[in-house]
């Protein structure tokens, strides 16, 4: 499911960076760097709290509007957006059988040295995503 909800980035003048809060969702903090460190951050955090409500089967809060929300001087109020489907897929790790084709040889190879074709595939297609 995607969801967007509205963040509170407020700069942190201590650690440099912003310190992010969501007023919709409870113990919901994070931190980042920079703006963008922030924001990545807070996309992270967004999709493991919601998908742990997902998973819990807690009501999940309609969100504020942006404008609606009040703030302190220096504070910027951003959507922040997720998928929580992806974080399901990545930790509920479901496998699903699928076919591939390789050369009969490299088969043969693979199974001489008794290689997990299966294993080395999840692997390398983790790694073509830049999942790891």
């Amino acid at each position: 499911m995607t969801y967007t909800f509205p963040a509170i980035f407020e700069p942190d003048e201590e650690i440099g960076g912003y310190c992010v809060y969501f007023p919709d969702l409870e113990n919901i903090v994070t931190q980042g760097n920079d703006f963008k460190h922030a924001m990545e951050m807070a996309e992270d955090a967004l999709c493991l709290m919601l998908y742990d409500m997902e998973k819990d089967e807690i009501d999940i809060p309609k969100a504020s509007k942006p404008g609606d929300i009040e703030t302190k001087p220096g504070d910027i109020v951003n959507l922040v957006a997720c998928d929580t489907k992806f974080y399901k897929n990545y930790f509920e790790g479901k496998s699903v059988k699928i076919n591939v084709t390789i050369p009969l040889w490299l088969k043969e190879e693979g199974e001489k040295k008794h290689v997990n074709f299966s294993q080395i595939l999840q692997n390398g297609v983790k790694e073509y995503l830049q999942l790891r």
